[in-house]
């Protein structure tokens, strides 16, 4: 592992933000658009991991499932009930593209985990991708779906007649801040655990400091273990909420 800090000039100075910078991945040299980085190799393994997760350790499926294939089903099934419950039954046909998300947000966050990894979800450019992707093709389903009765969504008829224009605007406001609020989220949840991870590693090179700095150390590791899961599973969920808009926006 690099060094957490370095003294210079008689003290101690952290770079916890050296670690979100994007490198080639074989060698030195500029980054270009066709250049394997650390965030491409680090995306490309997560997809693997899905792969092997859920067709390669599930591919038997057996009458009494194996432990790999009890973990499959178990995500399938979570993800299914949450589009089912909040969306609508009619919801669950666009259940791969949910699963999809959920699945790479969850492995990219846990295998950020391992020492020396690369975090794509720390990227404000992965993570508006995804956001901005889900809220641009939500949008889009809602029109096909509902036709110009989806701008309904934003038009409050139970609220007094004078207060529906201020009500619509902000309506539209919050909309349109959706996928931003989406994408922050992600990034500034996963990005801060790991700046404070490098600090507190940085903390543990001192002899003086180590044993109060590994105990910081284990103990925002376990918190990071627990956000890595909840920030997926708040990413997806809301999602559901607002493929629900899309699919019901009267409701």
């Amino acid at each position: 592992m690099e060094n957490e800090a370095q003294f210079e000039g008689g003290g101690l100075v952290f770079h916890p933000l050296d670690q979100f910078i994007v490198r080639p991945a074989f060698g030195d040299g500029v980054v270009n658009w066709y250049t394997v980085t650390n965030v491409t190799v680090w995306m490309g393994i997560t997809l693997l991991c899905i792969f092997a997760l859920f067709v390669l350790g599930s591919r038997g499926r057996a009458i009494i499932p194996s432990r790999t294939q009890s973990i499959v089903e178990m995500i399938y099934g979570f993800i299914y009930k949450m589009i089912e419950d909040i969306s609508g039954k009619d919801a669950t046909r666009y259940f791969p593209y949910v699963m999809t998300l959920f699945l790479f947000i969850l492995f990219a966050n846990y295998l950020a985990l391992i020492p020396m990894s690369y975090s794509p979800t720390s990227m404000i450019a992965v993570t508006a991708t995804l956001g901005f992707g889900a809220f641009i093709a939500i949008t889009i389903l809602g029109f096909v779906k509902n036709g110009m009765s989806f701008l309904g969504l934003f038009w409050v008829s139970a609220a007094p007649l004078a207060l529906r224009p201020i009500i619509a605007l902000i309506e539209v406001i919050s909309y349109f801040v959706r996928p931003v609020s989406l994408s922050i989220r992600l990034v500034g949840n996963i990005a801060a655990g790991h700046v404070v991870l490098k600090v507190f590693a940085g903390f543990a090179a001192i002899a003086v400091a180590s044993p109060a700095a590994i105990l910081g150390i284990v103990a925002i590791y376990g918190l990071e273990v627990l956000v890595a899961g909840i920030q997926a599973y708040v990413f997806t969920i809301l999602i559901c909420v607002y493929l629900k808009d899309a699919l019901h926006p009267h409701h």
